[in-house]
């Protein structure tokens, strides 16, 4: 039996396509929508141009049946820049939320208006979290309640922190048809464009991810069509049942967030990589005590160090991302394990970047300052380091830890 992990024509093609964008179009813009805090939108029109942000981009990286070419094409956006990355990657959460309980139809009728088209971009937001459910998704408190006679179902709550919330086309929102049964008791909704009732905060200022729009969102007796339910109402009555019988369910929230994970965790390596290669250059460059600071044993050592974390970090995120595209099931919380492992990696990997440029790590002229502001979110969004250690340690026990 053969082993390797060679990439194959087409993943390599990926990569360097992604790197070259990433390199000529994100990298020289990065500073500028840093320091403006506003979505890129002429970025990621240049995207859509070049088929980088489309619904045709998603399906051809999900064709790939070893799960990988989503992490590589990830990584290289991110290490051109986190916040216009996730300017151009944060619709495909929504999209994730579509696939992972939507029906066919919901999914060819819905993904693409997530999208838009090259001449005139849109995004997507994923409305889960709320103020008192972020970890705790069973507090959810947003409510939705079917009226039969017309057909709808009437959305009301309040979610916080939604990439895109507000700016978006199409938001994909979660909220409790049944509170008694906790994260059992949710489902997920599409809200299409133009909905009354939704409304959204200004955009919130943040410590990284600048580029990448975020706000809080408000539905406010929100009315949408029974078809909007993704899964369908018959699907969702079933869960239930089974839900109140005392059989366990799988929240659809929390399948999307494990669909994501090994994603999430590419991006992250993306930014810790960007702050290692320019550390390394800055290294080879930087004279002291009348010789480069990297044949200093402690620079040196450290830099050893950075690269080792991230190739491990890889490698974790490659095989979550092959199990999760081939169905086999996470026994041990392996798609935990890698976006876990690569957060962590990212803060500690860009803080050393910082740490080996000195004062000068401390300036907006160099971008591993940028890069150390970025990698932070990524130890709490889409489930916080300790949440991921929860799941991987109920995992491998088979006991409902707390």
């Amino acid at each position: 039996m053969e082993f390797w992990l060679d990439l194959n024509e087409e993943q390599s093609d990926l990569r360097e396509w992604v790197h070259g964008f990433a390199e000529s179009v994100i990298r020289p813009a990065a500073s500028e929508w840093d320091e403006r805090e506003e979505t890129p939108w002429p970025v990621l029109q240049e995207a859509a141009k070049i088929g980088l942000y489309g619904f045709e981009f998603l399906i051809n990286t999900w064709s790939d049946t070893t799960g990988l070419s989503l992490p590589i094409a990830n990584e290289e956006l991110f290490w051109g820049d986190g916040g216009i990355g996730m300017a151009i990657s944060g619709t495909s959460l929504a999209v994730a939320a579509i696939y992972g309980s939507g029906t066919p139809e919901q999914l060819v009728e819905w993904v693409p208006q997530c999208f838009g088209d090259e001449a005139d971009p849109k995004v997507a937001a994923f409305c889960s979290t709320e103020p008192e459910a972020g970890s705790d998704v069973g507090s959810m408190r947003s409510r939705a309640v079917y009226q039969e006679a017309t057909d709808e179902w009437v959305i009301t709550g309040q979610k916080a922190y939604a990439t895109n919330g507000g700016i978006a086309d199409v938001h994909v929102v979660t909220a409790s048809i049944d509170p008694s049964l906790g994260s059992r008791g949710q489902a997920a909704f599409v809200v299409p464009p133009g909905t009354k009732g939704l409304a959204a905060t200004k955009k919130l200022k943040k410590l990284g991810l600048r580029a990448s729009h975020t706000a809080d969102v408000f539905l406010d007796e929100v009315r949408v069509p029974g078809s909007c339910l993704l899964g369908g109402k018959e699907a969702l009555d079933e869960r239930l049942a089974r839900a109140r019988s005392g059989t366990r369910n799988k929240n659809s929230a929390m399948r999307t967030f494990e669909l994501s994970r090994p994603a999430v965790g590419a991006q992250a390596i993306g930014i810790a990589r960007g702050a290692y290669e320019y550390a390394l250059e800055y290294a080879k460059n930087r004279v002291q005590f009348g010789r480069p600071i990297i044949e200093n044993q402690a620079i040196a050592f450290a830099l050893a160090d950075m690269r080792m974390e991230i190739d491990a970090a890889r490698l974790l995120v490659w095989r979550a991302a092959w199990m999760g595209r081939n169905d086999k099931p996470f026994t041990a919380g392996e798609g935990s394990m890698s976006k876990l492992k690569a957060g962590e990696v990212a803060v500690a990997v860009t803080e050393k970047a910082v740490q080996i440029l000195g004062g000068a790590g401390y300036l907006r002229e160099h971008p591993v300052e940028r890069m150390f502001r970025d990698a932070k979110i990524y130890t709490i969004f889409e489930g916080t380091s300790e949440i991921q250690r929860l799941v991987i340690s109920r995992a491998i026990s088979g006991m409902q830890i707390r």
